[in-house]
């Protein structure tokens, strides 16, 4: 109901006087290809305040998207409130004043729901995790390599890491409602892992010949901490890369790489995937960069209709590097649109000229809605 309004509300033109709005007599056959339609926020590497991040969820129902991926916390900063750890905001965000209390977070969540949204958080692990250790640095690695008295990675050798974990998604799963908790697994630095003496020591007591076998040990763990929480996961490529054995029904993520092999691999092993490889917003050029967007297609890989259906969609992401308050929802709006119609329209609907013209006259509705979406092909105009 609530996409087939928006179509509505897009059919409505003011009257050339002004004077009445008029909606034009159509026929409508219309309905999303994909039921995973996302858009990744980081506010980790900069702060983005409630008030943008509820802009950004109008613009998402603007475009018919239904999953905000909430990258919460990161390297960076550790904004996200704990009521079990809040020594984990306390000295991990920013500042004081930038951080999601618990009734921000459900203020999100709720804000989504009014708007037909999930909201997916992100805990990032066992990468990712420097921000934890300003407050508990008993869970991260001691490194010994070049990066000598630095903490690296989570320290999958200790059981009050688990046990930590264990109590942290507990929290999180009564938080945030969602049927899925994504749980990273990205970007993991072997390096500090292989220049600890203890981790070595452990590798070889408990005969674990590769790191990439001493992360399956750590992600089989959460995993199954998660499972026991009667919620699904959600990983990054990597994680399913480095061979870790997944359950049936975890969701790899792919962000990097040879998208239509990895595409075609993670199916034919009977797993879930989630693409966002060709839809990174935070790679800019100058106008017009929306194509790219639109020519890359989730289908667009060698496999049988049933692997095909387990390519549940994608997401778009904005990684925090270089945007705020200040310019984020310009870098997201209106190129996210391109990514939006590629997840709901079908696959023959594929011509970048015609899009180009819809796109034009979506960004200047946007703009009216109060989302400043930026011009997205060149010189022009919106009334």
């Amino acid at each position: 109901m609530l996409r087939g309004l928006e179509s509505f509300s897009q059919m409505v033109v003011l009257s050339d006087d002004g004077s009445m709005l008029r909606v034009n007599f159509t026929r409508i056959s219309d309905e999303p290809r994909f039921s995973h339609r996302g858009l990744l926020v980081d506010t980790s590497r900069h702060f983005v305040s409630v008030p943008t991040l509820i802009r950004i969820l109008d613009g998402m129902a603007y475009n018919k998207l239904n999953v905000f991926h909430w990258h919460i916390v990161d390297d960076h900063s550790f904004p996200y409130q704990s009521e079990r750890f809040p020594e984990l905001s306390d000295k991990g965000a920013f500042h004081p004043t930038m951080v999601y209390s618990p009734d921000d977070v459900q203020r999100v969540i709720e804000e989504a729901r009014l708007r037909g949204i999930r909201v997916m958080s992100e805990f990032d692990t066992p990468g990712h995790t420097r921000s934890w250790g300003v407050s508990h640095p008993e869970l991260l690695t001691e490194c010994f390599d070049q990066y000598r008295g630095k903490l690296g990675p989570m320290d999958p050798t200790k059981e009050m890491t688990y046990a930590f974990l264990e109590e942290l998604f507990r929290e999180i799963v009564h938080v945030f409602p969602d049927q899925y908790v994504h749980l990273g697994g990205d970007e993991v630095g072997f390096e500090c892992w292989a220049s600890n003496a203890e981790v070595m020591e452990y590798m070889k007591v408990n005969r674990l010949y590769s790191f990439e076998m001493l992360e399956e040990k750590f992600i089989q763990r959460i995993v199954d901490q998660i499972d026991a929480l009667n919620r699904s996961s959600l990983v990054w490529q990597e994680v399913y890369v480095n061979g870790v054995r997944l359950p049936k029904g975890t969701v790899v993520h792919i962000w990097t790489g040879n998208r239509q092999d990895l595409l075609n691999r993670i199916t034919r092993d009977g797993l879930p995937a989630l693409l966002s490889s060709c839809w990174y917003l935070d790679h800019l050029s100058t106008g017009g960069d929306w194509r790219k967007f639109y020519n890359c297609d989730p289908h667009d890989f060698v496999g049988t209709q049933a692997q095909k259906k387990l390519v549940l969609g994608g997401e778009a992401c904005m990684w925090g590097e270089v945007v705020n308050d200040r310019n984020i929802l310009q870098r997201i709006f209106p190129r996210v649109s391109a990514v939006a119609e590629k997840l709901w329209s079908q696959r023959n609907v594929n011509d970048t000229v015609e899009a180009a013209a819809r796109l034009e006259e979506h960004a200047c509705r946007m703009n009216r809605r109060g989302i400043p979406a930026q011009p997205p092909n060149g010189p022009g105009y919106c009334l």
